[in-house]
């Protein structure tokens, strides 16, 4: 089986060239303190690869920084895509670079659900051809970046979702009662304050600065759904499927608030 483990799904700046730094624009708001297009480095970029302002980037304005994750797809395309030549190094191959390490982020990320998915023994009626998926997804992923190029990844999306979408189905299946589907709902701003949500699917939807203090979240989708600023005091998340830390990051919460297992409770949460 191809190597899945949590920490190569897990972004480590440490073995990166800074991609995320270099490669993603941003516009000055409330997630930026400046304007950065495409390609052009953070001007909080160090010469090591390193961010100038890593301990305090949310007092600094950039709070969207402290919500990204690039599932380990930065350091995969800077030491065995290229080799471990930096942008820097050999600036002929930058734009290349950074349009590979695009693909390679969202197929990282679908590694990382395919992983989740075989964890659930609810979806067993599906482990096979959650296998062949994650096998097909990691060999692209390992693919020369020519090929990455090349790679038409929403059509790799397609054939992934249709499989997560079962899991989804069988998982919640399990929960009480009959489950309930929110997908794609606009939930902004919602006082929803104890709400009875365990087997939901809120696959998509936009829960910005919703108040869901005490919810019960078990067994919901999450994938893809918008939780900054969401406010998840004493909320229970436990069994929650297809959740990021980068969602939780992007939250708010306590420590009331039930995680799942292998999640870190984000710093700036209320202790």
């Amino acid at each position: 089986m191809p190597d899945t483990r949590e920490s190569a799904l897990r972004g480590d700046c440490a073995n990166c060239f800074g991609l995320c730094c270099v490669a993603l624009p941003f516009a000055k708001s409330a997630d930026f303190a400046v304007d950065k297009a495409s390609g052009e480095p953070c001007r909080n970029l160090r010469d090591d690869f390193r961010c100038g302002i890593h301990t305090r980037l949310r007092p600094s304005g950039f709070q969207g920084c402290t919500v990204y994750d690039c599932f380990g797809a930065g350091q995969r395309v800077s030491q065995v895509t290229f080799g471990g030549v930096s942008w820097r190094e050999a600036p002929g191959t930058a734009r290349q670079m950074y349009d590979v390490f695009h693909v390679v982020r969202q197929l990282h990320e679908l590694l990382r659900y395919l992983t989740e998915a075989l964890d659930r023994p609810a979806a067993r009626p599906v482990h096979s051809g959650l296998r062949t998926a994650l096998a097909r997804v990691e060999e692209l992923a390992g693919a020369p970046a020519d090929r990455l190029e090349r790679l038409d990844v929403s059509e790799v999306r397609a054939e992934v979702n249709r499989l997560l979408l079962r899991t989804s189905e069988l998982v919640r299946a399990t929960a009480d009662g009959r489950p309930r589907s929110r997908r794609g709902a606009d939930l902004i701003g919602k006082r929803l304050r104890g709400a009875k949500l365990r087997g939901t699917d809120l696959r998509g939807a936009l829960l910005i600065a919703a108040d869901l203090t005490g919810a019960d979240l078990s067994l919901t989708d999450l994938i893809g759904a918008d939780l900054r600023d969401a406010e998840l005091s004493g909320a229970d998340l436990t069994g929650a499927l297809f959740l990021t830390q980068p969602q939780l990051n992007a939250a708010r919460g306590d420590a009331g608030t039930v995680l799942p297992a292998g999640f870190e409770r984000p710093a700036h949460w209320t202790p």
